[in-house]
């Protein structure tokens, strides 16, 4: 049994007592339905068991879904039981770190809306260094060289073989925000001038002139599932990160976003906003 389950562990386990309560069933009269324990489908709920894709379309059924996508996505889940590269880190970086590079990893697709910082995917060595000495309580230099090593590698969902879609939608003060220097900015500048080439990436930049909007005060990263019901949001904060898969917390953020992107720059004039901006420096 899992003392420690992972993010998408207790989300497929989350998912598992949704259909179950829409079911109007108790885990005990669920469990007597499968001929099992309650404390078994409490530990299947809670993430602290695996379950077979099997038992998945079982459960399904016992709950009356009809939603075969749902279903076939939840299924899929217990296939992809990959010992991923971020688990080295386990032991040496925050949970929520990674959680984050796992949900990354399977996502469908990613957008990210973005206010005072550059988005990690398309941060380069140099500006993630400086982002991560400026983080309180102070980092050690270990802790420094692991962050930043881990920054680097979540980036190769943007390069392999078949590279996740990628939304980025920038605001100006981001792009402004010197760390590590003139010299440093101008390089990754031309970072993300070059990452927006990519078919599979998409850059848009608000500009301060387009004003107030909602969620200005956040770091937001939607990660879309292989149906919507598995979508999460992660929220990147001071005291740390969050997953959000509430049906109304990702309600709430597919509209900021979409928001954020009707009032950006459309991916030509972004890249043109941005090169203006290097030019400066």
């Amino acid at each position: 049994m899992r003392t420690n389950p992972t993010g998408r562990q207790l989300r497929f386990g989350t998912e598992l007592r949704k259909l179950r309560e829409r079911a109007g069933l108790t885990s005990t009269e669920a469990g007597q339905l499968m001929g099992i324990k309650q404390t078994q489908v409490s530990n299947m709920e809670a993430g602290r068991v695996g379950v077979s894709a099997e038992r998945v379309h079982t459960l399904a059924s016992h709950y009356d879904c009809m939603d075969r996508a749902l279903v076939q996505a939840l299924s899929d889940m217990t296939a992809q039981r990959v010992r991923g590269w971020w688990e080295e880190y386990r032991e040496i970086l925050p949970g929520s770190l990674i959680d984050l590079a796992e949900m990354e990893h399977h996502a469908i697709r990613l957008t990210a809306g973005i206010t005072a910082h550059v988005p990690g995917l398309l941060q380069i060595h140099d500006h993630a260094r400086e982002v991560f000495r400026q983080v309180v309580p102070e980092l050690s230099p270990p802790d420094i060289e692991h962050r930043l090593s881990f920054r680097i590698k979540r980036q190769a969902v943007l390069f392999n073989d078949s590279p996740t879609p990628y939304r980025a939608v920038i605001h100006e003060a981001a792009l402004r925000m010197q760390f590590g220097g003139p010299a440093v900015t101008k390089k990754q500048l031309r970072h993300i001038l070059d990452m927006s080439e990519h078919k599979h990436i998409a850059v848009q930049v608000i500009p301060f002139a387009a004003g107030a909007y909602p969620g200005s005060g956040q770091s937001i990263l939607y990660a879309r599932g292989a149906v919507p019901q598995l979508d999460t949001v992660h929220l990147d904060q001071s005291h740390g990160s969050a997953l959000l898969d509430a049906e109304a917390q990702l309600d709430k953020y597919r509209v900021l976003l979409e928001r954020m992107t009707d009032l950006a720059l459309g991916p030509h004039a972004s890249r043109e906003f941005i090169h203006d901006i290097a030019q400066d420096l």
